[in-house]
């Protein structure tokens, strides 16, 4: 007898009613992550759901984990635990219940990407992928103030990652944060060609706002080393099994094949200014461009000069600041202007 596919459903149960409405609602807001959700309060009603729909993800309260449970044929069983739990669920792998939605699903998507899954058992139904990069080879030009920008807006209206592929990002320093995984593991991922990569980039995500973004490279030499066949592999992946109708390449020079990956793009920014050198700069570019007949990319090029913009916030709040600044107006302007 055939065995039947597991839908790709995420279900949460807990007997702590307000808790598991209020997860699903956190996991139903959050609209990048690849899955259906379902929420349930006690083992019964779920055990008929799972007859019906099979399950990719269960993450379950210890409280409600019942020999019926136990023998449900779902993907992966993972305990939402309040920090102790019966040793005979020791089997399983665990999350601590009461910490940050974001934390928890981190935890949980990291668990379950560590297994290799049948990618065809969890494609998606999707739209195409649209790369916007945004680059300049002039300095101090505001490019991440403005890709952080644009990422910040578009997300209110469609699901958006953020990528920042400069040798040094700051961002560890700015928002007060460390991070455990980051763009250097994915890069690695890549290199080993694992096929689960979109479920390593559910485990590492972060958001501002609703914009999602995977913590930078810890060093310039992890962007350094990173070829054209690793970004490729990164791409691909969000494209064909991830829910992202957006990604945003931060790009600085510190990217090798540079002139590839900008030909991935379907759009391009170039944040550009009004001095002598810059525009020598920009010439210089473009070029280069021409000669190594990369005239796609030339034809993809929006130069942009962006206004002056100033916030009295730091941390999280200067990112979020930026949405509402002069660099905000000018997005939205710009934005609305492509639109028609």
């Amino acid at each position: 007898m055939k065995q039947k596919k597991r839908s790709h459903i995420l279900a949460v149960c807990d007997v702590e009613v307000e808790y598991a409405y209020n997860f699903m609602e956190y996991l139903n807001r959050k609209k990048s992550l690849p899955f259906e959700v379902q929420a349930f309060t006690g083992p019964e009603v779920l055990c008929e759901f799972a007859r019906e729909r099979p399950i990719e993800i269960l993450l379950i309260s210890d409280k409600a984990v019942t020999e019926q449970v136990r023998k449900l044929d779902v993907g992966k069983l993972i305990i939402l635990s309040e920090g102790v739990h019966s040793p005979e669920l020791d089997q399983y792998p665990s999350v601590y219940k009461y910490q940050a939605s974001d934390a928890v699903i981190r935890e949980v998507m990291d668990c379950y990407g560590a297994e290799k899954l049948a990618l065809e058992d969890v494609k998606l139904m999707k739209r195409a992928v649209s790369v916007i990069g945004v680059y300049s080879p002039v300095g101090r030009s505001q490019k991440t103030s403005f890709a952080l920008t644009l990422g910040q807006i578009l997300a209110k209206e469609r699901t958006v990652l953020y990528l920042n592929m400069e040798n040094y990002s700051g961002f560890e320093e700015l928002l007060g944060e460390e991070y455990e995984r980051n763009l250097s593991d994915l890069l690695y991922f890549a290199r080993q060609e694992n096929t689960n990569l979109v479920h390593k980039i559910q485990g590492m995500v972060r958001s501002l706002q609703n914009m999602d973004y995977i913590p930078p490279a810890i060093g310039p030499m992890d962007i350094q080393e990173a070829g054209l066949r690793e970004w490729t592999a990164v791409l691909e992946q969000i494209g064909q099994n991830s829910a992202y109708e957006t990604v945003i390449l931060d790009l600085g020079d510190g990217v090798s094949d540079l002139f590839q990956i900008l030909d991935l793009c379907d759009q391009i920014y170039m944040p550009v200014r009004g001095d002598a050198f810059s525009a020598a700069k920009i010439h210089q570019f473009e070029s280069l461009l021409r000669i190594w007949d990369f005239t796609g990319v030339l034809e993809k090029l929006q130069k942009i000069k962006l206004p002056f913009h100033s916030t009295s916030r730091t941390g999280r709040g200067y990112f979020e600041d930026l949405v509402w600044s002069e660099l905000g107006d000018y997005v939205r302007q710009l934005l609305r202007k492509e639109a028609g």
